[in-house]
């Protein structure tokens, strides 16, 4: 067989949902056409066409009154479903991997499929800010780790909290947060410096994407293009949070002590 063979199978099977839904049923069980009518909701003509376009590709046999799929038909069936799978797995994180690569992140694919996803939509654009605020007052007094390209009045009330509850929490921010955190959120700033369960860092470089590690919990976060989070990924795949571990120790190496940068009155 040859792959323009196997395209044309794989755009035969694709051309009709109701040829995969016989396939699929007959995955589950052999089945008599008037079966396969009544569950596919076709009519006979319509069923036997594609048992027999079925049989001519080897998918399925007639054995007595029944139809039943092959080893073949059964992984046809199986890898047509999970390109299904990957198909609406690219549709709902789709968003989120194109922005991190605008930004030339290079987030592991391996960990999408186990990782859960917040999106900020029209109806609700807080979304992402309101997730990744639960998961600062869900820390319970863990080590907190995150890096943020925006200052925000939720994050650092969020934090504080995270702080009076006795986490250890350090941030990567870049210069141009910096400068707002002074000029916008002077206490907050202040508790940074002189906080010992706190370290803050600058980075001299723009940040363009966030993360948030805490407990078995990693986050990686999309913002568009003027600084909104529009994405946040959750994870506690050794993949996510090996990666978000490494992208964090990297950008602290990189930066340097908020006590370095701003100058206090």
């Amino acid at each position: 067989m040859t792959a323009e063979d196997g395209h044309d199978g794989a755009q035969y099977l694709a051309g009709s949902p109701v040829r995969v839904a016989i396939l699929r049923a007959l995955r589950e069980d052999p089945r008599r056409p008037a079966e396969l009518t009544d569950a596919v909701d076709a009519t006979r003509t319509t069923v036997q066409r594609i048992l027999a376009g079925f049989r001519e590709r080897d998918w399925v046999v007639k054995r007595g009154a029944a139809y039943r799929v092959t080893p073949t038909g059964e992984r046809v069936h199986d890898a047509y479903e999970t390109l299904l799978t990957e198909v609406e797995r690219g549709d709902r994180y789709g968003r989120f991997a194109a922005t991190l690569e605008r930004v030339g992140v290079d987030f592991p694919p391996a960990g999408i499929p186990d990782s859960d996803l917040t999106v900020a939509s029209d109806k609700n654009p807080l979304a992402v800010v309101d997730r990744l605020t639960e998961l600062l007052d869900e820390s319970h007094g863990d080590q907190i780790r995150a890096v943020s390209p925006i200052v925000i009045r939720q994050f650092n009330d969020a934090a504080a909290a995270a702080l009076d509850d006795g986490a250890n929490v350090e941030l990567i921010i870049d210069r141009s947060a910096a400068d707002a955190s002074v000029t916008e959120f002077e206490p907050a700033t202040d508790r940074a410096l002189d906080d010992d369960a706190t370290e803050v860092y600058v980075s001299a470089e723009p940040i363009e994407y966030g993360l948030f590690r805490c407990g078995d919990v990693a986050c990686v976060v999309a913002y568009d293009e003027q600084n909104n989070p529009r994405c946040v990924i959750e994870s506690t795949d050794d993949a996510v949070v090996d990666w978000v571990d490494d992208a964090f120790a990297s950008l602290r190496d990189e930066a340097t002590r908020l006590s370095a940068v701003v100058e206090r009155a």
